[in-house]
């Protein structure tokens, strides 16, 4: 009589899983920056920028936004929100638009299953935006996705608009100018985004979700 086939470990199948989801996220990572990178591209072309102007009002070297471009490079939310300041859009305009099964772009509806998600996969922050895509919104939501231990990076930045936001899950750590605030689910802030300010998840076994607003007041 046979005996039946030992089941595999439980511990042994779950850790393949995530082996395998790591894997999958790894490759979509170059992807997520060369899409990027050519959506920084068409903005500097349609507003006829050279990578010399670009570089000369953003304080970035030449072979570091060319980096970026070719998608060579994963920038940080300073970067890119830097970058969305000297071509005159705000971080949203960075996703590219989402289209609609017709080609044709949603401006007043956009679908949860069709979010664009800008991940910025090595500072652990993705933002997956909530409002239509489009470069000449002033007005965007954007729910954000801290992982552990996940931040914008020790320097504090600046750019254009204002900024708020609730916090839907686990804990961020908000700095603005030279005051920190620990901010749990339910608390919620806002301030405006020419004021250095910096964020991070505190936890290094929980994620964040912030529900956050930008408004862009002088871009463009």
């Amino acid at each position: 009589m046979r005996r039946p086939a030992a089941a595999k470990p439980v511990k042994k199948v779950k850790a393949k899983a995530k082996a395998k989801a790591k894997a999958i996220a790894k490759a979509a990572e170059p992807a997520m920056d060369v899409a990027v990178g050519r959506r920084i591209r068409d903005l500097r072309r349609i507003r006829q920028f050279s990578l010399e102007t670009v570089a000369s009002r953003t304080d970035l070297s030449i072979g570091f936004l060319n980096q970026i471009e070719r998608g060579l490079s994963s920038p940080s939310l300073r970067v890119l929100a830097t970058l969305a300041d000297v071509l005159g859009v705000g971080i949203a305009a960075l996703f590219g638009a989402s289209p609609n099964a017709d080609g044709a772009s949603d401006q007043i509806v956009t679908r949860g299953l069709r979010r664009p998600e800008l991940k910025l996969w090595r500072t652990g922050v993705s933002k997956q935006l909530l409002s239509p895509a489009t470069a000449d919104n002033r007005l965007n939501l954007f729910l954000v996705h801290l992982e552990p231990g996940g931040s914008t990076g020790d320097e504090l930045y600046t750019h254009d608009g204002e900024e708020a936001g609730l916090v839907l899950e686990g804990e961020m750590m908000l700095t603005v100018d030279s005051e920190t605030w620990s901010l749990k689910m339910g608390d919620s802030f806002r301030f405006a985004s020419r004021r250095p300010h910096r964020f991070s998840n505190p936890a290094q076994d929980a994620k964040a979700v912030v529900l956050w607003v930008n408004c862009v007041t002088g871009a463009g």
